[in-house]
């Protein structure tokens, strides 16, 4: 893209601060609008990575907008989103996301194609948003991995496209390739890459700030205690949070996370119960468990391996801590991925 080296990037004032001590360089993405692509996946995936700088107060994340002529391009919706340049060659740093829509000839138009089959083969990362995996199905990336698409398109993908299936789940990361069935999923999406890049507090923080609830089901209020931290701004509380989540496998005791955060234990009680309206145990203890719930949804890890990787050392000590928490043995969240997974 012509003006990609040289755009800005966006980092937006806030009253929410979440700092990151060493965020690294920045992350850089484009976004290839084709026709009739759905507004609600791109602005999804774009206002998530603005929400990450704008909540750092650092340009963790730079994003250009590309169409193939670039000229405006109409959504679904009928609104036309001007974009910053035509599509061109750009470095293999870049992730480049194909956003289509209902149109499923737009995403496998020849200069399409074209780019991300070359952005790829040059080792870099591309994606698609909605029915954006047609274009990387006729690149040729989707025949050794996962993928996935909006369920309402998956039949006529299928059509085209015999060899390849699908999965039924809001978004897959398979190496180089991610892909998303559009919508709000795209949100989740960015979210994982945030995690990824920056730490699960950090991309908690951000999710609360989209009004998206950390696990469903489980944190019904708009805000959790992760994003109470961030709100805080509090340094003593941040830098505790922030040594909990470093350590949820060699747990730290309380007057080791009073020493290292340079407090006394009596001001670091206080502090929680009047911030976060917990000890600092049950805090710890709740990271803890969300982390094992994380793992027990996302990963083959069996349950010795979880307990030993979350600090409860057992599985039946933490079975005993899970079923308290979210009212179910931690077996039942296993048995509902393995469930899913062979439905795919």
């Amino acid at each position: 893209m012509g003006n990609s080296s040289t755009q800005q990037t966006l980092v937006p004032r806030g009253a929410a601060h979440f700092p990151l001590a060493a965020p690294g360089p920045t992350r850089r993405y484009a976004f290839l609008l084709v026709p009739g692509f759905t507004i609600l996946a791109f602005s999804s995936a774009i206002d998530t990575l603005r929400i990450a700088n704008q909540l750092s107060q650092q340009p963790l994340y730079q994003w250009t907008v590309w169409s193939a002529d670039g000229g405006p391009v109409a959504s679904s919706s009928g609104v036309c989103v001007v974009v910053d340049a035509a599509l061109e060659e750009v470095g293999r740093d870049v992730a480049l996301f194909v956003c289509a829509g209902n149109d499923i000839d737009a995403p496998c138009a020849a200069g399409v194609v074209a780019a991300v089959s070359r952005h790829h083969r040059f080792g870099g990362m591309v994606g698609g948003l909605c029915t954006g995996a047609l274009a990387l199905a006729r690149a040729g990336l989707l025949t050794s991995g996962r993928f996935t698409l909006h369920w309402e398109n998956q039949p006529a993908f299928v059509e085209r496209f015999p060899d390849l299936q699908p999965t039924p789940h809001q978004f897959e990361v398979d190496d180089r390739v991610i892909t998303c069935g559009g919508g709000a999923a795209a949100t989740d999406m960015i979210l994982s890459m945030i995690a990824r890049d920056h730490g699960a507090a950090f991309a908690t923080a951000v999710s609360e700030m989209c009004l998206r609830h950390v696990m469903i089901g489980t944190e019904r209020s708009q805000r959790s205690s992760i994003g109470a931290v961030a709100y805080s701004r509090n340094p003593a509380l941040i830098a505790i949070v922030r040594l909990m989540t470093d350590h949820l496998e060699d747990t730290l005791s309380m007057d080791e996370l009073a020493t290292a955060a340079g407090y006394s234990r009596r001001h670091i009680e206080r502090l929680f119960v009047h911030s976060l309206g917990m000890s600092p145990a049950a805090y710890y203890r709740k990271l803890r468990l969300d982390q094992a719930r994380n793992l027990l949804s996302t990963t083959e890890m069996g349950l010795p391996e979880i307990a030993v990787a979350t600090g409860f050392g057992t599985v039946s000590h933490l079975s005993k801590a899970f079923r308290a928490r979210f009212g179910c043995p931690p077996s039942q969240i296993g048995h509902r991925r393995r469930r899913g997974k062979a439905g795919v």
